[in-house]
């Protein structure tokens, strides 16, 4: 069984038996806004850091708001810097709010978070975003800990997490560690994770999509990182080999390329596609330079794939 779908000058064929084919959307014609609420360095590419020129590259507008303000990120011996208090975050918002520029918001994308009352501060603003503009899209991306590390987050910040930013969010943005923290759930499996997901999809703002990263398997002798996508219509997954390279603020620079690449046609095989292309090429050259940092300006070009080598299928285990 085979059936076509055009839209907007994206064109997908779906096969039971095959791949999903994904050809290139059309081109956004205006700038999207999207405020950006989470970390900053001034060394490094994590959080806004890494968010800002991603989705700047990829032909949108965004207006950070950072929760952190670090020398650098805490992979490294040392570090200095301060969190942002909530209140802070509030008046940002209240500022933007001020100049009427919230209708002109098209999403919200927050990640980590350096006190839990941020929390509040982060659903506070997707709301009135909502209200001025009822179609924005509200991106999460939970950031909370990876699994060599554990939590790596304050007190408190998970439990705000889970209590008031899961159920508002649009897409939710887990790795396999974060996933399994969220949903209580083994994650260590593909099928696993893609049962943690759907679980975690049901406490989401509906229709809702969850995007795993991270979720470790074995093929062909082969040690693959997969992305499931689970949403109103199943799981789909994309894969590539895994790569032994320093990934600091991978996961925010995925985040990233996701929400931009979903925002120009909100497809999301397609931008699923384009995000794991473009994240696996950044990390192929940052492994290539050998730094500890992401190299993510000489990758600039790798960002928007015309036509990802990454295929999306959907899931069979």
């Amino acid at each position: 069984m085979q059936a076509t779908i055009s839209r907007a000058g994206f064109v997908a064929s779906w096969d039971r038996n095959a791949y999903i084919r994904i050809e290139p959307a059309s081109i956004q014609t205006r700038p999207v806004n999207i405020i950006s609420i989470q970390s900053r360095v001034a060394f490094g590419h994590v959080g806004n850091a890494a968010a800002v020129f991603i989705l700047q590259r990829l032909g949108h507008d965004a207006w950070p708001i950072d929760t952190v303000t670090f020398s650098n990120q805490t992979a490294h011996p040392t570090w200095r810097g301060r969190v942002v208090p909530p209140a802070e975050l509030a008046e940002i918002v209240a500022g933007l709010a001020d100049l009427g520029l919230l209708g002109q918001c098209d999403a919200v994308l927050s990640g980590y978070l350096g006190d839990a009352g941020s929390a509040a501060v982060v659903a506070d603003a997707v709301a009135r975003v909502r209200a001025a503009n009822p179609k924005a899209v509200y991106a999460c991306d939970p950031v909370l800990g990876e699994r060599s590390k554990g939590l790596y987050v304050r007190p408190g910040v998970a439990e705000a997490m889970a209590e008031l930013l899961v159920p508002e969010a649009d897409i939710l943005l887990p790795n396999a560690f974060e996933l399994a923290h969220l949903t209580g759930m083994d994650t260590m499996t593909v099928e696993n994770a893609r049962r943690a997901a759907e679980s975690l999809r049901q406490r989401q703002r509906r229709p809702g999509i969850v995007v795993a990263t991270g979720v470790k398997h074995r093929k062909g002798g082969t040690d693959r990182l997969d992305v499931l996508l689970a949403g109103p219509s199943g799981t789909i997954r994309a894969g590539t080999p895994r790569l032994d390279v320093p990934a600091h603020g991978a996961g925010d620079t995925f985040s990233a390329l996701f929400l931009g690449h979903y925002l120009k046609d909100r497809d999301p095989a397609r931008a699923l596609a384009a995000a794991t292309d473009a994240i696996f090429n950044i990390l192929s050259l940052s492994r290539e330079r050998g730094g500890f940092e992401l190299a993510l300006v000489a990758s600039q070009g790798r960002f928007d794939p015309k036509s990802p080598s990454v295929k999306v299928r959907p899931f069979e285990g």
